[in-house]
């Protein structure tokens, strides 16, 4: 049984300065409407109707006409600027209707896990074929080489700590976490979060003299927790304001002698280790970089070792239709980030390393339940984001990301799995 480590009974973050400004004056996709001529709008009206009145939605418009089987309301208050927007944009275009107050849902998560549990059948199929002519690609900038992951992190990663520490428990853990029972206590969050990396813990043998690297540091309450088992950790980030709070973190907790914190990229670890954890990291390394990211894992996992990943994961037929498109939370929230399937991993982890899939656990519903407690902590202080420089529209913007991410693990079409990966000892 492991303890946890000791902390101050409240820890203030600090804010740095922000990549970009939180108002709509920085987002002009948003701010403006789009030019989108009257048959782009016809178009887009026709295709949203059509989808929308065979889902167990209703679906209210500004002048009087409602749409769908019954179920969560969407009530859609600029009709022309929501045809034009999607018309012009699609699901980016949806996305940025909602940021500018377009439209709106009592129940935001609900409509959406709605929408996502029909995700693969919105579009209609002869324009599901021809993708490649009308969804945006994504941009070669986001490309996630070193230079250009630092500034994708950064992105997300570095808006604010105090920001973060608005929504998230005390242990600052900003993945799911594994709850004992449904529905879950928002008191009990952070005991959930100790669950789940407890579990990864134990799945990478990690104990009293463990080597163990930390591939995505978080604000460091796993390389803690670690630390406190005997471990002596090294943990890597790309992220300085994580980097900052997370070596405070460990100063206050006496562990320093346990655990170093390095502002580097995972391809540039060196030395070797009796056991790798990776946290949600894997979305953040996109498709193009795989081989390099596993083969990594296993350069640095010394013969013997274990390797305890946790990744959101979605369908694989899903992945590849929509792996080269440009998306709203890609363009908003996490630029470059990509979600694997279950295939992609076991292949890449096939193909290029000499590791092997020892066990996978999925847990799905419960990141539902963890972003329903980090959006409902968010949506009670909205006062104090906005007292921290985060406008309306960035409000929005989150709320949605939130509750989009929700609803995808609500309708099943997002997973969330704890893999082992185990390396032979040819010694043995």
């Amino acid at each position: 049984m492991t303890t946890a480590h000791p902390r101050p009974a409240t820890h203030r973050t600090t804010a740095g300065p922000r990549t970009e400004p939180a108002g709509r004056e920085r987002r002009p996709d948003v701010a403006a409407v789009p030019d989108a001529s009257w048959p782009v709008r016809a178009v887009a009206a026709s295709v949203v109707r059509r989808a929308l009145r065979r889902l167990p939605l209703r679906v209210r418009f500004a002048e009087g006409a409602t749409v769908g089987l019954g179920g969560p309301l969407i009530e859609v208050r600029d009709p022309r600027a929501f045809h034009a927007r999607i018309g012009r944009h699609g699901l980016i275009g949806f996305g940025e209707s909602y940021m500018a107050g377009e439209w709106d849902a009592p129940d935001l998560p609900g409509a959406l896990t709605v929408l996502a549990a029909h995700a693969a059948s919105l579009i209609p199929a002869p324009l599901q074929r021809l993708r490649g002519l009308w969804a945006q690609r994504q941009p070669a900038a986001q490309r996630n080489t070193p230079d250009g992951a630092r500034t994708n992190i950064s992105r997300h990663y570095d808006l604010s700590n105090d920001l973060f520490a608005l929504f998230l428990d005390e242990t600052l853990t900003y993945s799911c976490a594994v709850f004992r029972g449904f529905p879950a206590d928002r008191s009990l969050l952070a005991a959930a979060q100790h669950r789940k990396i407890d579990r990864l813990l134990d799945l990478a043998g990690v104990r009293d003299g463990t080597r163990l690297l930390e591939i995505g540091t978080g604000w460091g309450e796993l390389a803690l927790r670690a630390a406190a088992r005997g471990a002596h950790v090294t943990s890597l980030t790309l992220s300085r304001e994580q980097r900052e709070l997370a070596l405070t973190r460990v100063r206050e907790a006496g562990l320093a002698d346990r655990v170093r914190i390095d502002l580097r990229d995972y391809r540039e670890a060196r030395g070797t280790y009796d056991a790798v954890v990776s946290v949600e990291m894997i979305e953040a390394v996109g498709a193009e970089f795989w081989p390099v990211y596993f083969r990594t894992l296993d350069q640095r996992l010394a013969p013997g070792g274990r390797v305890a990943l946790q990744a959101i994961t979605m369908p694989h037929d899903r992945m590849l239709a929509t792996r080269d498109t440009h998306t709203w939370i890609q363009k908003y929230v996490f630029p470059g980030g990509l979600i694997p399937s279950t295939e992609a991993v076991e292949q890449a982890v096939r193909d290029h390393t000499g590791l092997r899939v020892a066990r996978r656990d999925g847990f799905g519903a419960h990141y539902a339940e963890t972003l329903r407690l980090w959006r409902e902590r968010f949506t009670e202080r909205a006062g104090e984001a906005a007292a921290l420089g985060f406008d309306e529209t960035f409000r929005r913007l989150w709320t949605f990301y939130l509750a989009y991410s929700e609803a995808g693990f609500r309708s099943g079409y997002l997973d969330v799995q704890q893999y082992l990966l185990t390396k032979e000892d040819p010694a043995r």
